[in-house]
């Protein structure tokens, strides 16, 4: 492999320690931690969802899923309550701990800070490629 695709999945992985370093440090008074946080963000999107369909969201398994899940519940992040028509399962719910705007607002500074100086069209740019790299990878099988 070229130094400039090696060097290319070290920055990559050098992004994202330094961003769950700083997230963790800096939400860690508020009981979260950046797996805690994105859990948070996608139910948003998804309330009311299972845990089984929440991890698949999330790309995570289901064992992951639930250890993190259990904390948000023990902190007062999420609820689960029974399903209409399948006793067995449960749906997941924000609690008003969730929604404080001091969460929402936190998570959209450091991301913010973590862009800044970069120009929108680079920030795209960037995207399209780190979106075509999972691609790839998702597609990836050895020969």
């Amino acid at each position: 492999m070229p130094a400039d695709q090696t060097q290319l999945f070290d920055a990559l992985q050098n992004v994202v320690r330094a961003f769950r370093r700083q997230f963790d440090a800096n939400a860690r008074e508020m009981g979260l931690t950046l797996s805690r946080a994105r859990l948070i963000r996608t139910l948003t999107l998804i309330e009311g969802a299972t845990q089984a369909e929440l991890a698949a969201e999330l790309g995570i398994e289901a064992p992951s899923a639930k250890r993190q899940i259990d904390a948000l519940e023990r902190d007062g992040f999420i609820e689960r309550r029974g399903l209409e028509g399948d006793a067995r399962k449960r749906a997941l719910y924000l609690t008003d701990r969730a929604r404080e705007k001091e969460i929402s607002r936190f998570s959209t500074h450091i991301r913010a800070q973590a862009l800044e100086g970069i120009p929108p069209e680079d920030i795209a740019t960037a995207r399209r490629v780190l979106e075509q790299v999972t691609e790839n990878i998702a597609e990836y099988k050895f020969e």
